[in-house]
């Protein structure tokens, strides 16, 4: 959680896969990831979809390789808990624990993640206020679990040329009336590769403590997501626009 407090000074990436696919994929991703310094391998492995007939990523198989090629390259793990039924055994090879957009009104997980001993990003849902959001923070903090991070990454307007709209004016609100790590995902914001590392650069000029982006070694074969993926040259080339931004907000990348 050190990394990610406001008091800092740092912007932290956490970056990987949409979901966990393979041993090969994430050996891919790791090396570059660890590469430029990234500490935080973020994956799905159960994943929470809109359409029954998609890629519902591969549970407990997922995190063990996950975890495995984690540990190879020194780097943290982030993964999605998508109920109270998988979060015993996500809390066991996580580092920091994910509640998604879609599970953010669910308050028996909330209640159960707040009674962990491990920091949770919890995302805002697409449809909600940032009121919404620390309200369901509170949820969290009322099990003793104050180590907290809030994610923005997109919400519904009635723009429909992008999946949603990044609220970098959401994001200014939590920043000025909390005291959470406020972190962006510009991934699920734009929902297409092209618009992803102009909306990262952007978030990491307000001062955010950390940015979530997605990266796999073939977006285009990618089993779920792939239209909003970058590849492992577009992300080193994101990252490494990052740091002169990053330092004109007199904060270092981490």
């Amino acid at each position: 959680m050190e990394d990610f407090n406001r008091n800092s000074g740092k912007t932290t990436i956490i970056a990987g896969p949409c979901a966990v696919e393979s041993e090969e994929q994430m050996e891919r991703v790791c090396s570059c990831l660890s590469s430029l310094g990234v500490k935080y391998l973020r994956g799905g492995c159960f994943k929470p979809r809109t359409k029954v007939n998609t890629f519902r990523g591969l549970g407990g198989d997922g995190l063990k390789i996950m975890h495995s090629a984690g540990n190879r390259y020194g780097m943290k793990i982030v993964t999605e808990v998508r109920d109270t039924a998988h979060l015993d055994i996500v809390a066991e090879y996580a580092d920091i624990v994910q509640i998604g957009a879609k599970s953010m009104y669910d308050n028996d997980l909330l209640l159960a993640c707040g009674e962990l001993k491990k920091p949770i990003i919890i995302k805002r849902n697409f449809a909600a206020t940032v009121k919404d959001v620390t309200n369901a923070v509170e949820f969290i903090l009322s099990g003793g679990n104050d180590e907290v991070i809030i994610c923005e990454r997109g919400i519904r307007t009635f723009e429909s040329n992008t999946r949603f709209t990044l609220d970098l004016c959401g994001v200014a609100w939590l920043k000025e009336h909390t005291d959470f790590p406020i972190i962006v995902d510009p991934s699920h914001a734009m929902g297409f590769r092209y618009g992803v590392a102009d909306l990262a650069r952007a978030a990491v000029a307000m001062g955010v403590e950390g940015l979530m982006v997605e990266v796999h070694p073939q977006p285009e074969k990618a089993l779920s997501d792939s239209a909003q993926q970058l590849d492992l040259k577009m992300f080193g080339e994101l990252y490494e626009s990052l740091k002169p931004i990053v330092s004109a907000v007199n904060r270092k990348i981490n």
